[in-house]
C-alpha cells in the first residue's frame, strides 16, 4: 500500500457484497489486487463480508474507497451495505455508549436527561423496540453524551446505507423508485 499522510487514521468496518456467492481462489486474488488487501473476507451466512482496516482520513473516505475497491475487482459484486448495526436496542445503545442499560432506559423514558429521546423505528408491536443509531446518536451529541464525530459518521454511515438500498431497489423497479423519489423531493420541498 501507498504511504499515508500522517491525518489518516484507522477506520473499521464491514462491507457485505451481493453477487458473489464464494471466496475462492480467483476471487480472492481479485479482491486483493483491486485493493482490498486491507479486509479480511469471510463467508457469513451464505454471504461474502470484508472486514476492513483501512486508513483515510476519515470513515466516509475509508468506506467509499473500499467501495470502489470492490467493483474494481470485476468478480460480479457489489456492495448491499455497510454492516453498522444501524438500527440498535436499549442494550446496543448502552454498550456503544459506555453506559448502563438502566441509564440508557431512564432517557427513554425522560426520567433522566432532558426528554424527547428518538422514537423506535422498527419491532414496535413485538416488544423488541430498535432504534435507528443516526437518529439516537443526535440526540445523544445534542445533549453532550457522544461527539460530533460520532454523529457524523452514524450520519455518513445511513446515507451511504440508503443510497445503496436505493440503488438495488431501482433496479428491481425503475419505475415506482422514480415516482417515490419525486414524491420525497415535493414532500421535502414543501415548507412545514
Amino acid at each position: 500500500m501507498a504511504a499515508h499522510d500522517s491525518n489518516e487514521g484507522g477506520h473499521d468496518f464491514v462491507l457485505v457484497l451481493s453477487g458473489v456467492a464464494d471466496l475462492d481462489p480467483r476471487v480472492m486474488d481479485a479482491l486483493f489486487e483491486a485493493g482490498c488487501d486491507d479486509a479480511t473476507p469471510s463467508l457469513r451466512l451464505g454471504r461474502v463480508t470484508l472486514m476492513f482496516a483501512r486508513v483515510a482520513a476519515s470513515l466516509k473516505a475509508a468506506i467509499l474507497s473500499a467501495i470502489a475497491d470492490v467493483h474494481r475487482a470485476g468478480i460480479g459484486a457489489s456492495v448491499l451495505s455497510v454492516d453498522s448495526r444501524d438500527l440498535v436496542s436499549q442494550a446496543d445503545i448502552a454498550r456503544r455508549i459506555g453506559r448502563t442499560r438502566q441509564m440508557v432506559g431512564q432517557y427513554l423514558s425522560g426520567r433522566r436527561g432532558p426528554g424527547q429521546f428518538p422514537a423506535p423505528v422498527r419491532d414496535l408491536t413485538e416488544g423488541h423496540p430498535l432504534w435507528a443509531w443516526s437518529e439516537v446518536s443526535s440526540w445523544l451529541c445534542q445533549n453532550g453524551i457522544v461527539g460530533e464525530e460520532v454523529l457524523r459518521e452514524s450520519r455518513e454511515v445511513a446515507i451511504i446505507n440508503s443510497t445503496l438500498e436505493f440503488v438495488r431497489q431501482r433496479r428491481w423497479d425503475p419505475e415506482l423508485t422514480g415516482e417515490v423519489a419525486r414524491l420525497a423531493e415535493i414532500e421535502a420541498s414543501t415548507p412545514a
